[in-house]
Protein backbone atom coordinates (compact mmCIF):
# COMPACT_ATOMS: atom_id res chain seq x y z
CA UNK A 1 0.00 0.00 0.00
CA UNK A 2 1.41 3.38 -1.10
CA UNK A 3 0.12 6.29 1.01
CA UNK A 4 0.26 9.97 0.07
CA UNK A 5 -0.35 12.22 3.09
CA UNK A 6 -1.32 15.78 2.16
CA UNK A 7 -1.00 18.39 4.91
CA UNK A 8 0.67 18.63 8.31
CA UNK A 9 -2.36 17.29 10.22
CA UNK A 10 -1.58 19.55 13.19
CA UNK A 11 1.47 17.56 14.25
CA UNK A 12 -0.22 14.15 13.94
CA UNK A 13 1.46 13.31 10.63
CA UNK A 14 4.35 11.54 12.35
CA UNK A 15 2.04 9.20 14.24
CA UNK A 16 -0.10 8.48 11.19
CA UNK A 17 3.00 7.78 9.11
CA UNK A 18 4.48 5.41 11.68
CA UNK A 19 1.26 3.41 11.98
CA UNK A 20 1.03 3.21 8.20
CA UNK A 21 4.63 2.04 7.87
CA UNK A 22 4.13 -0.61 10.56
CA UNK A 23 1.17 -1.87 8.55
CA UNK A 24 3.47 -2.38 5.57
CA UNK A 25 2.74 0.85 3.70
CA UNK A 26 5.20 3.18 2.03
CA UNK A 27 4.52 6.83 2.84
CA UNK A 28 5.22 10.11 1.11
CA UNK A 29 4.10 13.53 2.29
CA UNK A 30 3.17 16.84 0.69
CA UNK A 31 2.30 20.03 2.56
CA UNK A 32 -0.30 21.36 0.10
CA UNK A 33 -2.90 20.14 -2.36
CA UNK A 34 -0.84 21.44 -5.29
CA UNK A 35 2.27 19.66 -3.99
CA UNK A 36 0.26 16.46 -3.64
CA UNK A 37 -1.06 16.77 -7.20
CA UNK A 38 2.46 17.40 -8.45
CA UNK A 39 3.66 14.21 -6.76
CA UNK A 40 0.92 12.23 -8.51
CA UNK A 41 1.59 13.89 -11.88
CA UNK A 42 5.28 13.03 -11.58
CA UNK A 43 4.51 9.32 -11.60
CA UNK A 44 5.33 8.59 -7.96
CA UNK A 45 1.87 7.06 -7.64
CA UNK A 46 -0.20 6.17 -4.56
CA UNK A 47 -2.96 3.75 -3.65
CA UNK A 48 -4.56 6.11 -1.10
CA UNK A 49 -4.44 9.82 -0.30
CA UNK A 50 -4.90 10.97 3.31
CA UNK A 51 -5.63 14.72 3.36
CA UNK A 52 -5.96 17.22 6.19
CA UNK A 53 -9.65 18.11 6.46
CA UNK A 54 -8.74 21.81 6.69
CA UNK A 55 -7.31 21.82 3.16
CA UNK A 56 -9.23 22.27 -0.11
CA UNK A 57 -10.52 18.72 -0.51
CA UNK A 58 -13.02 19.66 -3.20
CA UNK A 59 -10.24 21.26 -5.26
CA UNK A 60 -8.14 18.09 -4.89
CA UNK A 61 -10.94 15.78 -5.99
CA UNK A 62 -11.98 17.99 -8.89
CA UNK A 63 -8.37 18.14 -10.07
CA UNK A 64 -8.01 14.37 -9.80
CA UNK A 65 -11.18 13.89 -11.85
CA UNK A 66 -10.25 16.44 -14.53
CA UNK A 67 -6.74 14.96 -14.89
CA UNK A 68 -8.06 11.37 -14.76
CA UNK A 69 -5.94 10.39 -11.76
CA UNK A 70 -7.79 7.57 -10.00
CA UNK A 71 -7.06 7.38 -6.28
CA UNK A 72 -9.37 7.12 -3.23
CA UNK A 73 -9.24 10.10 -0.87
CA UNK A 74 -9.67 9.86 2.90
CA UNK A 75 -10.00 13.05 4.95
CA UNK A 76 -8.27 13.29 8.35
CA UNK A 77 -8.74 15.78 11.15
CA UNK A 78 -8.16 16.43 14.83
CA UNK A 79 -10.84 17.39 17.27
CA UNK A 80 -14.57 17.02 16.74
CA UNK A 81 -15.27 19.30 13.79
CA UNK A 82 -18.26 17.35 12.47
CA UNK A 83 -19.17 20.03 9.94
CA UNK A 84 -15.73 19.77 8.33
CA UNK A 85 -16.09 15.99 8.20
CA UNK A 86 -19.50 16.21 6.54
CA UNK A 87 -18.21 18.79 4.05
CA UNK A 88 -15.30 16.50 3.16
CA UNK A 89 -17.59 13.54 2.48
CA UNK A 90 -19.90 15.70 0.37
CA UNK A 91 -16.87 16.90 -1.60
CA UNK A 92 -16.14 13.29 -2.53
CA UNK A 93 -13.86 11.95 0.21
CA UNK A 94 -14.32 8.21 0.64
CA UNK A 95 -14.06 8.29 4.45
CA UNK A 96 -13.25 10.53 7.43
CA UNK A 97 -10.48 9.40 9.77
CA UNK A 98 -10.34 11.12 13.20
CA UNK A 99 -6.96 11.96 14.73
CA UNK A 100 -4.99 11.12 16.87
CA UNK A 101 -4.84 8.02 14.66
CA UNK A 102 -6.15 4.67 15.83
CA UNK A 103 -4.10 1.73 14.54
CA UNK A 104 -7.09 -0.58 14.07
CA UNK A 105 -9.11 2.07 12.27
CA UNK A 106 -6.25 2.79 9.88
CA UNK A 107 -5.89 -0.96 9.30
CA UNK A 108 -9.61 -1.21 8.47
CA UNK A 109 -9.31 1.61 5.92
CA UNK A 110 -6.30 -0.09 4.33
CA UNK A 111 -8.19 -3.38 4.12
CA UNK A 112 -11.19 -1.72 2.48
CA UNK A 113 -8.92 -0.13 -0.13
CA UNK A 114 -6.87 -3.26 -0.76
CA UNK A 115 -9.95 -5.49 -1.37
CA UNK A 116 -8.53 -8.32 0.72
CA UNK A 117 -5.36 -9.19 -1.22
CA UNK A 118 -7.05 -10.19 -4.49
CA UNK A 119 -7.04 -13.91 -3.70
CA UNK A 120 -8.63 -16.15 -6.34
CA UNK A 121 -11.27 -18.32 -4.70
CA UNK A 122 -11.78 -21.63 -6.48
CA UNK A 123 -12.42 -25.35 -6.10
CA UNK A 124 -13.20 -26.47 -9.63
CA UNK A 125 -10.43 -28.44 -11.43
CA UNK A 126 -10.80 -26.32 -14.58
CA UNK A 127 -9.95 -23.13 -12.71
CA UNK A 128 -7.16 -24.91 -10.86
CA UNK A 129 -5.53 -25.75 -14.21
CA UNK A 130 -5.64 -22.10 -15.32
CA UNK A 131 -4.05 -21.04 -12.04
CA UNK A 132 -1.34 -23.67 -12.44
CA UNK A 133 -0.41 -22.20 -15.82
CA UNK A 134 -0.53 -18.67 -14.41
CA UNK A 135 1.80 -19.59 -11.55
CA UNK A 136 4.18 -21.25 -14.02
CA UNK A 137 4.58 -18.15 -16.22
CA UNK A 138 4.25 -15.47 -13.51
CA UNK A 139 7.99 -15.35 -12.60
CA UNK A 140 8.97 -14.54 -16.20
CA UNK A 141 8.87 -11.14 -17.88
CA UNK A 142 6.84 -12.47 -20.82
CA UNK A 143 3.75 -10.54 -21.93
CA UNK A 144 0.51 -12.33 -21.04
CA UNK A 145 -2.89 -12.03 -22.70
CA UNK A 146 -5.82 -12.96 -20.47
CA UNK A 147 -9.07 -13.61 -22.32
CA UNK A 148 -12.56 -14.57 -21.26
CA UNK A 149 -16.09 -13.15 -21.00
CA UNK A 150 -16.84 -10.11 -18.84
CA UNK A 151 -17.10 -10.86 -15.15
CA UNK A 152 -14.76 -13.88 -15.09
CA UNK A 153 -12.07 -12.11 -13.05
CA UNK A 154 -9.43 -11.12 -15.60
CA UNK A 155 -8.08 -8.18 -13.58
CA UNK A 156 -7.95 -10.33 -10.44
CA UNK A 157 -5.89 -12.87 -12.39
CA UNK A 158 -3.58 -10.10 -13.61
CA UNK A 159 -2.97 -8.97 -10.03
CA UNK A 160 -2.34 -12.55 -9.01
CA UNK A 161 0.32 -12.85 -11.73
CA UNK A 162 1.98 -9.62 -10.59
CA UNK A 163 2.00 -10.72 -6.95
CA UNK A 164 3.81 -13.95 -7.90
CA UNK A 165 6.29 -12.33 -10.26
CA UNK A 166 9.79 -10.97 -9.71
CA UNK A 167 8.21 -7.52 -9.96
CA UNK A 168 5.87 -7.91 -6.97
CA UNK A 169 7.77 -5.22 -5.08
CA UNK A 170 7.06 -2.76 -7.90
CA UNK A 171 3.82 -1.00 -8.81
CA UNK A 172 0.80 -2.65 -10.41
CA UNK A 173 -0.92 -0.09 -12.64
CA UNK A 174 -4.20 -0.78 -14.47
CA UNK A 175 -5.66 1.15 -17.42
CA UNK A 176 -9.12 0.42 -18.84
CA UNK A 177 -8.66 1.01 -22.56
CA UNK A 178 -12.42 0.83 -23.18
CA UNK A 179 -13.35 3.46 -20.59
CA UNK A 180 -11.10 6.30 -21.80
CA UNK A 181 -11.71 8.17 -25.09
CA UNK A 182 -9.05 7.56 -27.73
CA UNK A 183 -7.87 11.18 -27.74
CA UNK A 184 -7.23 10.96 -23.98
CA UNK A 185 -5.91 7.40 -23.78
CA UNK A 186 -2.65 8.34 -25.50
CA UNK A 187 -1.90 10.89 -22.78
CA UNK A 188 -3.05 8.44 -20.09
CA UNK A 189 -0.58 5.80 -21.27
CA UNK A 190 2.40 7.87 -22.36
CA UNK A 191 2.01 11.10 -20.39
CA UNK A 192 2.21 14.66 -21.69
CA UNK A 193 4.16 17.86 -21.38
CA UNK A 194 2.66 21.09 -20.09
CA UNK A 195 0.67 22.83 -22.84
CA UNK A 196 0.65 19.77 -25.13
CA UNK A 197 -3.12 20.19 -25.51
CA UNK A 198 -6.00 22.11 -23.96
CA UNK A 199 -6.22 21.15 -20.30
CA UNK A 200 -2.59 20.03 -19.99
CA UNK A 201 -1.93 22.39 -17.07
CA UNK A 202 1.33 20.69 -16.08
CA UNK A 203 3.63 17.89 -17.15
CA UNK A 204 2.16 14.53 -16.21
CA UNK A 205 3.87 11.17 -16.41
CA UNK A 206 1.78 8.42 -17.99
CA UNK A 207 0.97 4.93 -16.81
CA UNK A 208 4.03 3.44 -18.53
CA UNK A 209 6.36 5.59 -16.44
CA UNK A 210 4.24 5.13 -13.32
CA UNK A 211 4.49 1.34 -13.76
CA UNK A 212 8.27 1.42 -14.29
CA UNK A 213 9.81 -1.58 -12.57
CA UNK A 214 6.41 -3.23 -12.18
CA UNK A 215 3.42 -4.45 -14.18
CA UNK A 216 1.11 -2.50 -16.49
CA UNK A 217 -2.36 -3.99 -17.06
CA UNK A 218 -3.99 -2.94 -20.33
CA UNK A 219 -7.58 -3.90 -19.63
CA UNK A 220 -9.86 -4.55 -22.65
CA UNK A 221 -7.02 -3.79 -25.04
CA UNK A 222 -9.09 -4.97 -28.02
CA UNK A 223 -11.02 -1.66 -27.79
CA UNK A 224 -7.89 0.42 -28.46
CA UNK A 225 -7.87 2.60 -31.58
CA UNK A 226 -5.61 1.21 -34.39
CA UNK A 227 -3.54 4.42 -34.48
CA UNK A 228 -2.72 4.04 -30.83
CA UNK A 229 -2.02 0.34 -31.31
CA UNK A 230 0.90 1.31 -33.55
CA UNK A 231 2.38 3.58 -30.90
CA UNK A 232 1.90 0.88 -28.26
CA UNK A 233 3.70 -1.67 -30.46
CA UNK A 234 6.68 0.64 -30.77
CA UNK A 235 6.77 1.15 -27.01
CA UNK A 236 6.84 -2.61 -26.44
CA UNK A 237 9.49 -3.22 -29.10
CA UNK A 238 11.81 -0.36 -28.16
CA UNK A 239 11.04 -0.29 -24.42
CA UNK A 240 10.66 3.46 -24.64
CA UNK A 241 7.77 5.89 -24.93
CA UNK A 242 7.16 9.39 -26.25
CA UNK A 243 5.15 11.76 -24.10
CA UNK A 244 2.52 13.79 -25.94
CA UNK A 245 4.26 17.05 -26.80
CA UNK A 246 7.63 15.63 -25.74
CA UNK A 247 10.88 16.08 -27.66
CA UNK A 248 12.82 12.96 -26.67
CA UNK A 249 11.93 9.32 -25.89
CA UNK A 250 11.88 7.98 -22.33
CA UNK A 251 13.15 4.49 -21.46
CA UNK A 252 10.73 2.27 -19.49
CA UNK A 253 10.99 -1.16 -17.87
CA UNK A 254 7.47 -2.58 -17.72
CA UNK A 255 5.92 -6.04 -17.87
CA UNK A 256 2.68 -6.02 -19.90
CA UNK A 257 -0.45 -7.99 -19.04
CA UNK A 258 -3.42 -7.39 -21.34
CA UNK A 259 -7.03 -8.55 -21.18
CA UNK A 260 -9.90 -8.84 -23.64
CA UNK A 261 -13.44 -10.22 -23.61
CA UNK A 262 -13.39 -10.57 -27.42
CA UNK A 263 -12.10 -13.29 -29.72
CA UNK A 264 -8.75 -11.73 -30.58
CA UNK A 265 -8.09 -13.96 -33.59
CA UNK A 266 -11.37 -12.79 -35.12
CA UNK A 267 -10.50 -9.15 -34.34
CA UNK A 268 -7.16 -9.61 -36.14
CA UNK A 269 -8.86 -11.31 -39.12
CA UNK A 270 -11.33 -8.40 -39.43
CA UNK A 271 -8.55 -5.84 -39.29
CA UNK A 272 -9.74 -4.37 -35.99
CA UNK A 273 -6.54 -5.32 -34.19
CA UNK A 274 -2.96 -5.32 -35.45
CA UNK A 275 -1.59 -8.80 -36.01
CA UNK A 276 1.97 -7.83 -35.02
CA UNK A 277 0.74 -6.32 -31.73
CA UNK A 278 -1.36 -9.41 -31.06
CA UNK A 279 1.68 -11.66 -31.42
CA UNK A 280 3.73 -9.32 -29.23
CA UNK A 281 1.13 -9.53 -26.45
CA UNK A 282 0.12 -13.16 -26.86
CA UNK A 283 3.37 -14.77 -25.70
CA UNK A 284 1.19 -16.67 -23.23
CA UNK A 285 -2.59 -16.83 -23.38
CA UNK A 286 -4.69 -17.59 -20.30
CA UNK A 287 -8.38 -18.11 -21.04
CA UNK A 288 -10.63 -17.80 -18.00
CA UNK A 289 -13.63 -20.12 -18.17
CA UNK A 290 -17.18 -18.88 -17.73
CA UNK A 291 -18.69 -19.58 -14.32
CA UNK A 292 -21.07 -22.17 -15.75
CA UNK A 293 -17.98 -24.04 -17.02
CA UNK A 294 -16.61 -24.27 -13.45
CA UNK A 295 -19.70 -25.38 -11.46
CA UNK A 296 -17.80 -26.52 -8.38
CA UNK A 297 -16.76 -22.92 -7.78
CA UNK A 298 -20.33 -21.63 -7.35
CA UNK A 299 -20.88 -22.83 -3.72
CA UNK A 300 -17.44 -21.77 -2.47
CA UNK A 301 -17.68 -18.36 -4.16
CA UNK A 302 -21.22 -17.81 -2.84
CA UNK A 303 -20.08 -18.51 0.73
CA UNK A 304 -17.02 -16.29 0.26
CA UNK A 305 -19.15 -13.35 -0.92
CA UNK A 306 -21.60 -13.85 1.96
CA UNK A 307 -18.72 -13.53 4.42
CA UNK A 308 -17.24 -10.55 2.57
CA UNK A 309 -20.44 -8.50 2.41
CA UNK A 310 -21.67 -9.45 5.86
CA UNK A 311 -18.50 -7.89 7.24
CA UNK A 312 -18.72 -4.90 4.89
CA UNK A 313 -22.33 -4.13 5.91
CA UNK A 314 -21.92 -4.91 9.61
CA UNK A 315 -24.50 -7.71 9.65
CA UNK A 316 -24.41 -11.34 10.76
CA UNK A 317 -22.93 -13.91 8.41
CA UNK A 318 -25.83 -16.24 7.60
CA UNK A 319 -25.71 -19.76 6.16
CA UNK A 320 -27.19 -20.39 2.72
CA UNK A 321 -30.13 -22.77 2.97
CA UNK A 322 -30.08 -25.90 0.72
CA UNK A 323 -32.90 -24.67 -1.53
CA UNK A 324 -31.17 -21.33 -2.07
CA UNK A 325 -27.89 -23.09 -2.83
CA UNK A 326 -29.70 -25.29 -5.36
CA UNK A 327 -31.00 -22.14 -7.06
CA UNK A 328 -27.47 -20.77 -7.26
CA UNK A 329 -25.97 -24.01 -8.59
CA UNK A 330 -28.72 -24.38 -11.20
CA UNK A 331 -28.35 -20.86 -12.60
CA UNK A 332 -26.51 -20.24 -15.89
CA UNK A 333 -24.69 -17.09 -14.63
CA UNK A 334 -24.52 -15.05 -17.85
CA UNK A 335 -22.75 -12.32 -15.85
CA UNK A 336 -20.23 -14.83 -14.45
CA UNK A 337 -18.48 -14.23 -11.10
CA UNK A 338 -19.47 -10.56 -11.05
CA UNK A 339 -23.16 -11.50 -11.27
CA UNK A 340 -22.77 -14.04 -8.47
CA UNK A 341 -21.02 -11.45 -6.32
CA UNK A 342 -23.81 -8.91 -6.82
CA UNK A 343 -26.44 -11.60 -6.16
CA UNK A 344 -24.89 -12.53 -2.81
CA UNK A 345 -24.43 -8.88 -1.86
CA UNK A 346 -28.15 -8.30 -2.43
CA UNK A 347 -28.97 -11.52 -0.55
CA UNK A 348 -27.11 -10.30 2.53
CA UNK A 349 -29.14 -7.09 2.51
CA UNK A 350 -32.49 -8.80 1.85
CA UNK A 351 -32.20 -11.83 4.15
CA UNK A 352 -34.59 -11.55 7.10
CA UNK A 353 -34.34 -14.86 8.98
CA UNK A 354 -31.63 -17.06 10.43
CA UNK A 355 -30.38 -18.09 6.99
CA UNK A 356 -30.31 -16.90 3.41
CA UNK A 357 -33.35 -18.50 1.78
CA UNK A 358 -34.77 -18.39 -1.72
CA UNK A 359 -36.69 -15.16 -1.03
CA UNK A 360 -33.38 -13.30 -0.76
CA UNK A 361 -31.98 -14.66 -4.04
CA UNK A 362 -32.62 -12.50 -7.12
CA UNK A 363 -31.51 -14.12 -10.36
CA UNK A 364 -31.56 -13.11 -14.02
CA UNK A 365 -33.29 -15.46 -16.45
CA UNK A 366 -31.82 -16.17 -19.91
CA UNK A 367 -33.91 -13.33 -21.40
CA UNK A 368 -32.47 -10.83 -18.92
CA UNK A 369 -35.55 -10.45 -16.67
CA UNK A 370 -35.12 -10.52 -12.91
CA UNK A 371 -36.94 -12.89 -10.57
CA UNK A 372 -37.29 -12.65 -6.84
CA UNK A 373 -39.33 -10.54 -4.39
CA UNK A 374 -37.66 -7.21 -5.13
CA UNK A 375 -37.86 -7.82 -8.86
CA UNK A 376 -41.59 -8.40 -8.55
CA UNK A 377 -41.96 -5.13 -6.69
CA UNK A 378 -39.86 -3.07 -9.08
CA UNK A 379 -40.87 -4.64 -12.38
CA UNK A 380 -44.62 -4.71 -11.87
CA UNK A 381 -44.99 -0.94 -12.25
CA UNK A 382 -48.50 -1.28 -10.79
CA UNK A 383 -49.46 -3.23 -13.92
CA UNK A 384 -47.99 -0.72 -16.34
CA UNK A 385 -45.90 -1.91 -19.27
CA UNK A 386 -42.48 -0.37 -19.83
CA UNK A 387 -43.30 -0.02 -23.53
CA UNK A 388 -43.87 3.63 -24.43
CA UNK A 389 -41.92 4.94 -21.44
CA UNK A 390 -38.51 6.64 -21.61
CA UNK A 391 -35.39 5.06 -20.16
CA UNK A 392 -35.13 7.98 -17.72
CA UNK A 393 -38.67 7.30 -16.42
CA UNK A 394 -38.02 3.59 -15.94
CA UNK A 395 -34.70 4.32 -14.22
CA UNK A 396 -36.35 6.85 -11.90
CA UNK A 397 -39.07 4.40 -10.86
CA UNK A 398 -36.53 1.62 -10.31
CA UNK A 399 -34.34 3.81 -8.12
CA UNK A 400 -37.20 5.22 -6.02
CA UNK A 401 -38.88 1.80 -5.67
CA UNK A 402 -35.60 0.24 -4.55
CA UNK A 403 -35.04 3.05 -2.04
CA UNK A 404 -38.59 2.52 -0.75
CA UNK A 405 -37.89 -1.20 -0.37
CA UNK A 406 -34.78 -0.33 1.67
CA UNK A 407 -36.79 2.07 3.88
CA UNK A 408 -34.81 5.03 2.63
CA UNK A 409 -31.38 3.53 3.35
CA UNK A 410 -29.18 5.08 0.65
CA UNK A 411 -26.23 2.72 1.13
CA UNK A 412 -28.32 -0.44 0.84
CA UNK A 413 -30.22 0.92 -2.17
CA UNK A 414 -27.00 1.83 -3.97
CA UNK A 415 -25.60 -1.64 -3.30
CA UNK A 416 -28.69 -3.35 -4.68
CA UNK A 417 -28.76 -1.09 -7.75
CA UNK A 418 -25.06 -1.60 -8.40
CA UNK A 419 -24.24 2.13 -8.47
CA UNK A 420 -22.11 4.37 -6.27
CA UNK A 421 -23.65 6.23 -3.35
CA UNK A 422 -22.60 9.51 -5.01
CA UNK A 423 -24.46 8.61 -8.22
CA UNK A 424 -27.53 7.67 -6.19
CA UNK A 425 -27.46 10.95 -4.28
CA UNK A 426 -27.16 12.95 -7.51
CA UNK A 427 -30.13 11.08 -9.02
CA UNK A 428 -32.25 11.61 -5.90
CA UNK A 429 -31.47 15.33 -5.83
CA UNK A 430 -32.58 15.56 -9.46
CA UNK A 431 -35.83 13.71 -8.71
CA UNK A 432 -36.50 15.94 -5.73
CA UNK A 433 -35.94 19.05 -7.83
CA UNK A 434 -38.40 17.62 -10.38
CA UNK A 435 -41.10 17.38 -7.71
CA UNK A 436 -40.98 13.67 -6.90
CA UNK A 437 -41.13 12.50 -3.30
CA UNK A 438 -37.87 10.79 -2.29
CA UNK A 439 -38.08 8.58 0.83
CA UNK A 440 -35.98 9.69 3.77
CA UNK A 441 -34.26 7.07 5.96
CA UNK A 442 -36.96 5.04 7.69
CA UNK A 443 -39.66 6.26 5.31
CA UNK A 444 -41.44 4.82 2.27
CA UNK A 445 -43.56 6.23 -0.51
CA UNK A 446 -43.17 7.55 -4.03
CA UNK A 447 -44.92 9.83 -6.45
CA UNK A 448 -45.06 13.47 -7.38
CA UNK A 449 -45.40 15.86 -4.48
Amino acid sequence: MRILIIGTLNGQIGAASQISIKRGATVQQADTVEAGLQALRSGQGADLALIDVSLEIEKLIQSLESERITIPVVACGTGTDTQAAVKAIRAGAMEYLPLPPDAELIAAVFEAIAEESHAIIHRDPRMAEVLRLADQVAPSDASILITGPSGTGKEVMARNIHNKSKRKGGPFIAVNCAAIPENLLESELFGHEKGAFTGAVARRLGKFEEANGGTLLLDEISEMDPRLQAKLLRALQEREIDRVGGKSPVKVNVRIVATSNRNMEEAVAKGDFREDLFFRLNVMNLRLPELRERPEDVPVLAEYFVKKYAEANGVDELPICPDAMSMLCGHSWPGNVRELENTMHRAILLASGQEIDTDAIMLTDPQGAKNGPLATATNSGDGQSMVGRTVAEVERDLIIDTLTHCLGNRTHAANILGISIRTLRNKLKLYGDQGFTVPNPGEAGTGAS
